[in-house]
């Protein structure tokens, strides 16, 4: 651990032994080093922001950990922290009795304390609540990484990624700043049910734990279920169940929800992520497009801005989003029209490209890589890249008016990510049976990432499934864009960690 308090010299061994004696010598003293309750009265924002109505006028009661320390004799300071903020606090041994100040003495940098007293200004303009009773709630036995702070800068600060992501709990106490990140998370999925909700949909729930999995290209994780004798797996998508619904009459329904991919972790990817996907009935692509961007204008309008710094980017929701195909982007970056290319041709085109590729892509795949490779960093500003080939959208509708190579699919790219992903949903039972049989015998081949038959949802398509729009929208990536994070893990309070 870097950064650690260790007061003259010592090592964390003697700093645990101390730490310990002292906890002894605090229950000598009759004191419970961790309390049951202590109910606030203000927290130190209030304190600070109420001061004129505050000030030796009314009996405060603020709770926090003590971030700072300076004991002296018969007078001493703290700084404690709570939620949103600091406050000084002061303590006079003929103030708090002999006893209490006893107990402050014993107390540590980390330990969390209850103050009652007034509020003051000292000579130096701080405000500061001079303390009446102080109630140790929670001994702090382990020292925590020291950050100080001198006119505005920061000096040893707890900046290791590494060990922030694994002791997150380390990293809301030492840089209570990145509060503000996950603060607006939650806002921003209050902010998704409540655009929804305004349009009539209806939240719902459906199984994480699925007998068969599907709805997207994704290897799973699998567990055994003991009661039924049988393989179950984590969800990789909502998407089947969702469209089950729709067959069952409901018209329009979402899901915020945990989906899983037992895949890699690197900046954008965690195993574990969070995924809203919302079905309509009798819309399209083309009408779903202009709704997903006025989700986007929504979000950024409850934030205050129409512009947003991510990373080196500053991307605009003021002016409409763009559109474009799939294949106009693709012979713009790539440098040639490959509409009419073949598998074999395309694989050639990679090869001459320095792309490496396994003996069992398809053409879809290898216009994936393409894609991957020379568009998707191009694509700063709100575009959405539509009309794909059908090898790697197996669940949405042909082009109409077009080739039956090419799918009614778009994706949504912001900063060179890509945040959203639709189709016009196919509802053909038939024409959805060969695309998942075909998957299946990728499978066979060895092709981990490709679809599931699910026989029950054919058999709920062949009651009939109205023409339907769909959308899956990566939660956590909308977050990154609008606090302007860009690594995922920074969006994620515990996410997964090579060991």
């Amino acid at each position: 651990m870097n950064n650690l308090e260790q007061p003259e010299g010592k090592s964390l061994a003697e700093i645990l032994k101390i730490r310990r004696e002292k906890l002894q010598k605090i229950k000598e003293l009759n004191f419970n080093p961790y309390e049951y309750e202590f109910l606030k009265t203000h927290s130190c924002n209030d304190v600070i922001d109420n001061f004129n109505q505050l000030e030796n006028k009314v009996i405060v009661k603020v709770a926090g950990r003590i971030m700072a320390i300076r004991q002296m004799g018969r007078a001493s300071f703290c700084h404690i922290q709570d939620e949103n903020g600091k406050v000084q606090i002061y303590f006079q041994e003929n103030k708090i009795g002999k006893l209490e100040y006893k107990l402050f003495k014993l107390l540590d940098i980390g330990d969390i304390v209850g103050i009652t007293g007034n509020v003051f200004e000292t000579r130096t303009g701080e405000i500061t609540v001079v303390a009446e009773e102080l109630k140790l709630l929670a001994k702090n036995l382990r020292p925590i990484p020291i950050v100080k702070e001198k006119d505005g800068n920061v000096f040893n600060a707890f900046s290791d990624k590494e060990q922030r992501y694994r002791q997150r709990y380390l990293d809301l106490i030492v840089n209570p700043s990145i509060k503000d990140v996950f603060k607006l998370r939650s806002k921003i999925i209050q902010w998704t049910r409540e655009f929804l909700n305004t349009y009539g949909f209806l939240e719902v729930e459906t199984p994480i734990l699925q007998p068969i999995y599907g709805g997207a290209f994704a290897k799973p994780f699998k567990t055994f279920y003991n009661v039924l004798n049988r393989d179950f797996y984590l969800r990789i998508a909502d998407e089947l169940y969702l469209k089950r619904l729709i067959i069952g009459g409901f018209e329009k329904v979402y899901e915020i929800s945990k989906n899983f991919r037992n895949e890699g972790v690197d900046r954008n990817h965690n195993p574990e992520f969070t995924s809203l996907e919302f079905y309509q009935t009798y819309v399209d692509y083309n009408y779903l497009m202009d709704f997903l961007e006025e989700y986007f204008k929504f979000v950024a309008k409850k934030i205050g801005k129409n512009q947003f710094e991510f990373g080196d980017y500053n991307i605009d929701f003021s002016t409409p989003f763009e559109k474009r195909k799939m294949f106009d982007l693709l012979e713009e970056y790539v440098g040639c029209d490959i509409k009419p290319f073949s598998e074999e041709d395309l694989r050639s085109l990679c090869e001459e490209k320095g792309i490496e590729i396994k003996s069992d892509y398809n053409y879809g795949k290898l216009i994936g890589l393409l894609f991957d490779n020379f568009v998707e960093h191009h694509l700063i500003q709100p575009t959405f890249v539509i009309d794909y080939p059908k090898e790697i959208s197996p669940l949405a509708k042909t082009k109409r008016n077009g080739s039956d190579k090419i799918v009614e699919r778009f994706e949504l790219y912001i900063g060179g990510q890509e945040f959203a992903n639709a189709f016009t949903e196919l509802n053909d039972p038939i024409d959805q049976r060969e695309r998942l049989e075909k998957q299946s015998r990728l499978r066979e081949l060895g092709d981990e990432e490709a679809q599931t038959l699910d026989i029950d949802f054919i058999t709920a398509m062949e009651y009939g499934m109205p023409p339907t729009g769909g959308v899956g929208v990566g939660i956590d990536r909308v977050v990154m864009l609008f606090t302007n994070q860009r690594s995922i893990k920074d969006v994620i309070f515990f996410p997964q960690m090579r060991t």
